[in-house]
């Protein structure tokens, strides 16, 4: 047997193109519907918050989109990424399962979100915005997108969820090295962080609430401003599908094929970027791999939430999606995977898991943290607290095949590095953590205020 761990590609195979999964659903996508009226939004309902060549990527319906050349001279900064076998980790588990994970960490923001920040950031440069509003929650989708408009010399307005902007200065830090403005949400900035504050002070903040804040500020800025968003939508997805366009090849060098394909899951672009390259051979009957989408089991939508229409931000401005959803008004806990704490689900792994296709788990924030430092102290690398949601289903599916007595092949997508996160370990350490199960009536109340929207 090979002792290869690593798998890599030459920049010649730096995909030249994103796969669009909607071209091959078993049933098309639900349509979008407009906050106010609640019919199907045109392009023009988007535009004002949008380039018009994101609006055609998200309803196009071709399998294969061409990435523009100015954005691949900038994917070569760390494309492609490594695909590497973890056998140290195999070795401490006593497992027949073969573990292989793609590393995103490599990135100058240090996560997979610049796939989707890059060409969002040159889409709008070419479409002549002056710069872009955001959110961020854990701060690396703020740092990416700091970093792509930092590339093509566009203004950047981050809105950092406030219990994140506290835990993790240094990402804010990072964002302004960027050039980026970053503020804790909710703000004094916007109507709707002012309407928040008023009504809750002592806010710690959501997704949810902080893209009130940056599509606010993005609309009424007289077209100056773009908004961008780092996951749920489905050009976002497709941006990531690079992850798995790659790791499809790197699997071939390593000469086998993923029983299972895992991935962390807070908005669904980690999930997505790892996991939509591979699906259409399940989808064609061709392979039986199964897909996991790892969530924290204080927010999770997948597993406890509903596939109703909700809105995308806390105060209703954001377009209505149908999706896996706790409710626009569901605030989760402040727990250290802030990427992940995000009311909803994206509509393509929404549709995905409503059609049976992925499989989803809720992992605690104690066990994410042992999955973590048993890859740290194996594996060598210190993950962030979102991807160690994939690594604690990983080390459950390796231990299961050891049940088992058989070989399992597990492919999963470690989006990100942790060297920001360290006061979660600490903390984690001193025993200051604890595992948050969100109670069911409380997720009962924020359902309770899903929109109303006919059949």
């Amino acid at each position: 047997m090979s002792e290869t761990i690593r798998f890599d590609l030459p920049q010649s195979q730096i995909p030249t193109h994103w796969y669009n999964i909607q071209a091959d659903l078993p049933r098309p996508l639900p349509p979008v519907l407009h906050p106010g009226t609640k019919q199907p939004v045109g392009p023009a309902d988007l535009a004002v918050l949008f380039p018009m060549a994101l609006i055609m990527q998200e309803v196009s319906q071709e399998r294969q989109i061409e990435i523009p050349e100015e954005v691949r001279e900038i994917y070569k900064l760390w494309r492609p990424t490594p695909l590497l076998r973890a056998r140290r980790l195999e070795k401490l588990l006593d497992t027949p399962a073969h573990i292989y994970y793609k590393y995103e960490g490599v990135s100058p923001s240090g996560s997979h979100k610049l796939n989707t920040a890059t060409p969002q950031a040159y889409y709008n440069k070419l479409e002549g915005a002056q710069g872009l509003t955001t959110e961020t929650g854990a701060g690396q989708w703020g740092t990416a997108l700091s970093q792509a408009c930092n590339f093509f010399d566009l203004e950047c307005f981050v809105y950092m969820v406030k219990i994140s902007y506290q835990q993790k200065p240094y990402r804010r830090v990072m964002m302004q090295n960027y050039g980026a403005t970053v503020y804790a949400s909710p703000s004094e900035n916007t109507n709707a962080g002012r309407g928040i504050l008023a009504e809750h002070p002592d806010s710690t903040g959501s997704l949810g609430i902080a893209i009130s804040e940056a599509v606010e500020a993005a609309a009424t800025s007289g077209g100056k401003y773009k908004y961008a968003l780092g996951s749920v939508l489905n050009h976002v997805l497709m941006h990531q599908t690079v992850i798995g366009e790659e790791a499809i090849l790197q699997m071939e060098l390593a000469g086998e094929y993923p029983d299972v394909v895992i991935g962390c899951a807070g908005g669904g672009s980690n999930f997505a970027g790892i996991a939509l390259p591979f699906l259409p051979e399940k989808i064609k009957g061709n392979k039986k791999t199964r897909f996991i989408a790892v969530e924290p089991s204080a927010c999770p939508s997948l597993t406890r939430g509903k596939y109703v229409y909700d809105f995308g931000d806390s105060v209703g401005m954001a377009p209505l999606v149908k999706m896996y959803t706790l409710g626009s008004q569901f605030v989760p806990p402040p727990v250290h995977a802030g990427g992940l704490r995000y009311h909803g689900m994206a509509s393509i792994v929404s549709e995905l898991h409503d059609q049976g296709l992925i499989e989803a788990q809720a992992v605690p924030q104690l066990e994410t943290f042992d999955a973590a430092l048993k890859f740290a102290r194996t594996e060598g690398i210190i993950p962030a607290p979102e991807p160690s949601h994939a690594i604690a289903a990983t080390i459950r599916e390796a231990l299961a095949a050891k049940e088992a007595g058989e070989k399992r092949t597990i492919l999963f997508n470690l989006c990100g590095h942790g060297h920001f996160d360290q006061s979660a370990y600490e903390a984690y350490q001193l025993g200051k953590l604890t595992d948050y199960e969100y109670p069911a009536h409380e997720i009962e109340e924020a359902l309770a205020h899903l929109p109303v929207v006919e059949a």
